[in-house]
């Protein structure tokens, strides 16, 4: 499949992954040199090589576990009337191991980081680094954040997901996440804001002041649940015929929601920047952007 995709004229290659989408967004969104930084694997071939390329033309620092033997991770992507389907072969991203995050150099980035995002795609991957980063955010008074990233996640690996929340001081998801994450619960409701609301008031680890969990819903109100209150916030609306592809919006999203968190803005103000970008995003292929972000 991959071979044929390959060979037609209209093919872009765009570097991806859910993580990866958000912190590329987040530092396209503070135009702050070096703000940003991202840890993942990839394999010692050509893809590998753009991914490294295109990171540090997005301002990001990235240290990648490179793996001796799988290739980098790719993702095919179908794009009919603005709608995307998408055929992953994970590969390489696979393979990260906790032995690359506990190199003192890689190691010093979390030291560093204030603010610390992870995909909820990677507790398939490596639970233990998760962990450790887990453990070091609430350690040191860190806020660390967490996405229900896919339907599957939520029913197969919950176990992994139920160890970690505790730790997540941000939670994000999608309405369908959201519905799937009640639903192996028994919590026996599909209504959006008393599963955001259920989410948010789910056990914290020790040091751990509240945690605060945000719903997207497409084209419908951003769902945010904080101290036991809920809110909504209202997306820009985008005519139909300018959608060009719905790739990367969740990603973007949280990019946008990061970008204004760290310099300490309101939730009103993150979740705003969060629909700007996911808004610039669908107008584009994949997750792309233009030079400069136009938001104020």
């Amino acid at each position: 499949m991959y071979d044929e995709l390959a060979s037609k004229s209209n093919v872009d290659y765009i570097a991806g992954g859910a993580t990866q989408n958000s912190i590329r967004v987040a530092q396209w969104m503070l135009q702050t040199p070096g703000a940003t930084s991202y840890m993942g694997c990839i394999g010692k071939d050509k893809f590998g090589e753009e991914m490294k390329k295109n990171a540090q033309a997005a301002g990001v620092t990235a240290h990648y576990y490179e793996d001796e033997t799988a290739p980098t991770g790719t993702c095919a992507v179908c794009v009919v009337g603005g709608e995307r389907s998408l055929v992953a072969n994970l590969s390489a991203a696979n393979c990260y191991k906790s032995e690359h995050l506990k190199r003192p150099e890689n190691w010093a980035l979390v030291e560093k980081a204030k603010y610390i995002y992870i995909a909820g795609f990677f507790l398939t991957v490596s639970p233990d680094s998760i962990q450790l980063v887990a453990e070091h955010a609430a350690a040191n008074n860190k806020v660390f954040l967490m996405n229900l990233s896919a339907p599957f996640i939520c029913e197969f690996f919950r176990d992994a997901q139920e160890k970690v929340l505790p730790y997540v001081d941000y939670i994000f998801g999608n309405e369908t996440e959201a519905k799937i994450f009640a639903k192996v619960r028994g919590w026996e409701t599909e209504n959006i804001e008393e599963i955001a609301l259920k989410i948010s008031q789910l056990p914290l680890a020790s040091g751990k002041q509240k945690r605060i969990a945000v719903i997207t819903q497409g084209a419908d109100p951003v769902v945010v649940a904080e101290d036991g209150k809920v809110k909504t916030f209202p997306v820009i609306l985008l005519p139909k015929e300018k959608l060009v592809d719905t790739n990367g919006a969740g990603d973007a999203f949280v990019g946008g929601f990061l970008s204004q968190l760290v310099q300490g803005k309101s939730i009103e103000d993150c979740v705003r920047a969060g629909c700007y970008a996911a808004n610039v995003i669908i107008q584009r292929s994949g997750c792309t952007y233009p030079e400069k972000p136009d938001f104020n």
